[in-house]
């Protein structure tokens, strides 16, 4: 059988791959692969220990994060989000999908807590992205960094401009949901968000390498972020600078956390040990269990076909329900970043898989290295 590091190492001969890590891990038995460079010009090896831009990867951290704040006893999965987001107390929803943006009604009911963890709140991106209610939503979400987005105040009056494209509980709609859920963690707990994340998860997962930016010391182990060319080149869409070493103006838990392949294997081996690490409990198994249940409807899933391809979606991650590849066993619950990254649980095995790249997908489908990565993990052993 091919070593994981053989099949990195074939990745990255590609000149639209400069890089990547992976790991398969079941247990205490892990397989680590890493190979070549932080960027085009070759100079700096991608390692271990190599911080990347996880995007998407953020959202089942948030949701962690906001079923924690529930656990508390702070908030509620039936209440009306309206309590802790003010600012969007009274959602109007467009009249038809296809409706421009004053085309409007009111909402037929409150906005919940649990609309935000199953994204079927009403606002997110949908399959056509040219919607009149759905193109305003591409300037606040997106950016591989926070400093592009506005500050968050701003961010939620343009957002309460912006009506719903389905009545709440409807549709499942991606992405807006995942930053809305960072907000309610941060009113709720009377903290920052990230610092919430760095006390209730991080820290004790000892995930030392995760948060929303880097200490100087630590830039040198981040490279640049690529996008492909119609030439079949690549592009850098964002550099590892000094901008990345001081808190983002909006800490997005849609996409703005930094991680490495061994912290993300800390907060999966979490998940897999239904919510514990050592002799403490983050979050109780019957939370894990919610977060890695599918609950969408058919129809639901049948309109997020774009972003899921057939499977659910639990609270922060995507959940397999139907066996079409050789990878997608019943359970299988995780995600993909848009900057070319993934990681997942099956809990049925035990088995956690997370690669990292630095190169933007291009659509929403997952690109050939990772479908392959996933292929190569379901035949481990």
């Amino acid at each position: 059988m091919t070593s994981l590091q053989e099949f990195v190492g074939r990745q990255v001969e590609s000149p639209t791959l400069p890089g990547a890590v992976a790991l398969v891990a079941h247990g205490d038995e892990i397989e680590f692969a890493a190979a070549g460079s932080l960027d085009v010009d070759g100079s700096t090896p991608i390692a271990r220990d190599t911080v990347f831009r996880i995007a998407s990867l953020s959202k089942s951290i948030t949701a962690a994060a906001l079923l924690m704040v529930v656990e508390d006893g702070l908030v509620g999965l039936d209440d009306p989000i309206r309590r802790w987001l003010p600012e969007l107390a009274e959602p109007s929803v467009v009249r038809t999908p296809q409706s421009p943006i004053d085309d409007v009604v009111p909402a037929d009911r409150a906005i919940t807590v649990e609309d935000l963890l199953s994204f079927r709140a009403g606002w997110g991106y949908a399959a056509d992205f040219s919607l009149p209610a759905v193109q305003p939503l591409f300037g606040l979400g997106g950016a591989p960094r926070g400093d592009a987005l506005p500050a968050t105040d701003d961010w939620l009056a343009r957002l309460a401009g912006t009506p719903l494209l389905y009545q709440p509980g409807e549709a499942f709609l991606y992405n807006t949901c995942s930053d809305l859920q960072g907000l309610l963690v941060a009113r709720a707990s009377r903290t920052s968000f990230a610092d919430f994340l760095a006390e209730r998860i991080f820290g004790p997962l000892g995930m030392t390498d995760t948060g929303f930016w880097v200490p100087p010391a630590k830039l040198g182990r981040m490279g640049p972020l690529y996008a492909p060319t119609e030439a079949g080149g690549l592009d850098q869409v964002d550099a590892a600078s000094e901008h990345w070493t001081h808190p983002p103006r909006f800490a997005s838990g849609a996409g703005g956390l930094l991680s490495t392949a061994d912290d993300l294997l800390a907060f999966a081996r979490l998940l897999l040990a239904g919510g514990t690490v050592g002799d403490r409990t983050l979050l109780s198994a019957a939370a894990v269990g919610a977060m890695t249940t599918d609950h969408l409807t058919a129809e639901q899933r049948a309109g997020g076909e774009i972003f899921l391809e057939g499977q659910g979606w639990g609270y922060g991650g995507s959940v397999d329900v139907t066996p079409t590849e050789p990878w997608t066993v019943p359970g299988r619950y995780g995600w993909v970043g848009g900057s070319g990254t993934a990681w997942h649980v099956e809990p049925a095995s035990g088995t956690a898989t997370v690669l990292l790249t630095q190169v933007e997908m291009t659509s929403p489908s997952p690109p050939p290295v990772m479908r392959e990565f996933w292929t190569y993990a379901a035949g481990w052993s």
